[in-house]
Formats: C-alpha cells, sequence, structure tokens
C-alpha cells in the first residue's frame, strides 16, 4: 500500500479537502456569530396609528437576540406580532447590520359582541380602543360574512342617512339590524339586499311621514311591511 504513489496522492488529496472543509466551517461559524456582527440598526416601516414607538422600543430591546446572521427571523416575526395592534410583521435582513421591519397595523372595523374586535380583513383580534364602532353578534366563524354584509348595508342605508349600530345573525342565518336612529329592521335569512333596498325606498316615500315613533320595520313579507309603533293605539271599533 505505502508503495502505491496513486493511492498516497488520493488519500493526501482527501485529507488536504477534509481539513480546508473544517477550516471553512469554523470560519463560517466565527463569522455567523461573532459579536463583530450585531444589528445596529432596527428600520420600522408602515402606517401605525395604534402601534407606539416605546412598544416597538421595548420588543427590540427584549426579545431580539442573536446577531446580524444569527437572528431568528421567525421568531423576531412571531415577537412583534405579540402587540395588540400588529397584524402582520415582515422581518428581513439589510446589509451590513440593518434589521427590516414592515409593520402591518389592524384597522378596526367593528367590535364583536363583548370579546374583542373585528378588522377590515374579517379577522378577530383583541385589543383595546375607544372608538365609536358598530356591534356584530353573531355565530363563530362568520366574522367575514358579517363585516361584509356591514359594508353592504352601510352603502345602500346612507342614501337615506342611516347607518347600521348592530348587525346579528342567528345560527339559522337570519339578519337583523339596529339601526342609529333606534330602529330595528329585520331582514330575514333571503333577499336581504333586496329588503334593504326596498326599506330605503319606502323610508323616503311612507315611513319618514308616520305621525308615531317607529320601533321596529319587517321586511320579511314578500310584497310588503310591517310596523311596529308602540305610542299608536288604534281606533276603536264601531258598535253596530
Amino acid at each position: 500500500m505505502w508503495d502505491n504513489h496513486r493511492l498516497l496522492r488520493g488519500l493526501a488529496n482527501l485529507l488536504l479537502l477534509a481539513s480546508l472543509g473544517m477550516v471553512l466551517y469554523a470560519a463560517g461559524f466565527w463569522v455567523t456569530h461573532a459579536p463583530v456582527f450585531p444589528v445596529k440598526r432596527i428600520l420600522i416601516q408602515g402606517e401605525m396609528k395604534r402601534v407606539t414607538a416605546e412598544q416597538l422600543r421595548f420588543i427590540a430591546e427584549h426579545e431580539l437576540t442573536g446577531t446580524f446572521f444569527t437572528l431568528d427571523i421567525d421568531k423576531t416575526r412571531a415577537a412583534f406580532g405579540k402587540l395588540p395592534w400588529v397584524r402582520d410583521a415582515q422581518v428581513r435582513r439589510r446589509w451590513p447590520d440593518t434589521l427590516e421591519i414592515a409593520v402591518d397595523e389592524h384597522k378596526a372595523l367593528a367590535r364583536w359582541g363583548e370579546d374583542g374586535l373585528v378588522n377590515t380583513h374579517g379577522e378577530l383580534f383583541d385589543a383595546a380602543t375607544d372608538q365609536t364602532l358598530p356591534v356584530l353578534v353573531g355565530p363563530a366563524g362568520s366574522e367575514k360574512d358579517m363585516v361584509a354584509m356591514l359594508g353592504r348595508l352601510r352603502s345602500t342605508l346612507a342614501d337615506v342617512g342611516l347607518a347600521p349600530s348592530r348587525l346579528f345573525l342567528s345560527d339559522r342565518r337570519a339578519w337583523r339590524v339596529a339601526l342609529d336612529n333606534g330602529v330595528m329592521l329585520e331582514l330575514g335569512r333571503g333577499e336581504v339586499d333586496l329588503r334593504t333596498a326596498r326599506f330605503v325606498d319606502n323610508w323616503k316615500t311612507t315611513l319618514t311621514s308616520l305621525p308615531y315613533r317607529i320601533e321596529a320595520v319587517d321586511m320579511r313579507y314578500p310584497n310588503g311591511f310591517a310596523v311596529r309603533m308602540p305610542d299608536y293605539k288604534a281606533p276603536p271599533a264601531h258598535k253596530k
């Protein structure tokens, strides 16, 4: 074997490659873990009205660990996502020492019962706000449907200066709307958009001319509607 120069040359080359690989690995490990490559700058991007600079600074100081190379991007993203008003955070490195964080903030559209808020994407989130918002009450998982319905109702009712203050969806998918003028609007299960448009037409021409306070309007009738007026008293029946 020791007289086989070709074999010895191949063995020497193999040992040389192995040594070179170990050196490169050690060098790479040092480069990525050495404290001479710290993250020196954190650049925050995004339109933020609810997330404060103090909150972001706290996360940066207490949650982010590692060097420019070893910092865990997914963990960093999750750390910023803990803030109540942060919907999403995209994180990327920018050579040589900067971390760029693009923050997408929740935009509150409505309250979800007493349990939280719903954003413009129909997603539940838990945060505090003193905004005056409509309230959605419905089965779990119906958030996106209710947000879509809220948008359609707002658009149609705006024609007569009304707006939904509370929107209800039953387990049987029947809709009710409390309007900002105190009227409860019953829309039922089918043809909800058509019934809303019919209510708007009748509000313009008939309902506002009634001399009594309107408590509720039921649009579930195929060719008409019913009105509940607590102050109305039917005239006494004439005796024959």
